[in-house]
């Protein structure tokens, strides 16, 4: 098993551990590159937690894309006040989108409609099919409120860490799952969290359903007192609502600020900052 255990986000249900690997372990290798730690790792040492495969409709295994949702498949409730929530934050870091105006707020007639039409203008979203901005929804809150489906994710990532493990590198939703499963892993060896454009910190949303469950407004710290987390995040991204996460899950919590362009999401911009390699070598080299 790899000394490097990757946590993939959301939209990946048609890909792979091999498929994701193939871009995921050079960013890496970049990154430890640019942080000064070339030859920390090589490229049998990172491995894939892949439960994209969760998402993928049962009889469509051969299919590709996402199924044809439209706007009126965004449920009310969790997946209508995320869409909204990224409403407010592209229009917060993106001048190009307009912002939600106090009657959409309260959930007017169309806000659905409006704030997937503003979000394909932003640069966040640009050029991302409706249909997926949907099935990418759906996805957050069927891994919230489908606890079969959450296990099943938690399962898949928690078989590949083992004794040899000291990283777990997380993006988007991969870091509520690999975050649940640290913090439900008594006695694990792994010395480095790394967290990218995590959406772990947003208040009702993410944070309030967390298992474990948040005690007195704090989250569990997933790991010992030697676990070193290092929380990645570029101010433009929409998916990371809340760019610190010290308030929720304590002062131990290093946050970085990188800057990703145009691609403020982006995995592999993020594997690629030195910042991560740093933080990813940090876990390598700690005993």
């Amino acid at each position: 098993m790899g000394q490097i255990v990757c946590v993939h986000g959301i939209g990946q249900q048609v890909a792979g551990e091999q498929t994701l690997l193939r871009d995921w372990t050079p960013a890496i290798l970049d990154g430890l590159t640019r942080a000064g730690h070339a030859g920390a790792a090589t490229a049998d040492d990172v491995v894939m937690g892949f439960y994209g495969d969760l998402f993928r409709p049962v009889g469509e295994r051969l299919a590709v894309g996402d199924p044809m949702f439209t706007v009126d498949d965004v449920a009310l409730g969790l997946e209508e006040d995320l869409l909204l929530a990224w409403w407010r934050e592209a229009a917060r870091v993106d001048p190009k989108v307009a912002p939600p105006d106090a009657d959409t707020l309260l959930r007017a007639p169309g806000s659905v409609q409006a704030a997937l039409r503003q979000l394909s203008r932003s640069r966040f979203f640009g050029g991302l099919a409706l249909r997926a901005m949907v099935s990418d929804l759906k996805q957050v809150r069927l891994y919230l409120q489908d606890q079969q489906l959450r296990e099943a994710a938690r399962a898949a990532v928690g078989k590949l860490i083992t004794e040899e493990t000291r990283v777990v590198l997380a993006h988007s939703l991969g870091s509520v799952v690999a975050y649940e499963l640290l913090a439900a892993m008594p006695g694990h060896s792994v010395r480095a969290l790394v967290t990218l454009g995590s959406p772990l910190g947003i208040e009702k949303l993410i944070f309030d359903r967390l298992d474990p469950a948040p005690i007195s407004g704090l989250g569990a710290w997933p790991g010992s007192e030697d676990l070193a987390w290092t929380n990645v995040v570029d101010c433009g991204d929409v998916v990371a609502l809340e760019k610190d996460l010290r308030p929720r899950f304590g002062p131990r919590v290093i946050n970085m600020v990188v800057h990703n362009g145009v691609h403020a999401h982006a995995v592999g911009a993020y594997l690629t900052d030195e910042l991560t390699g740093a933080a990813i070598a940090g876990g390598l080299y700690a005993y």
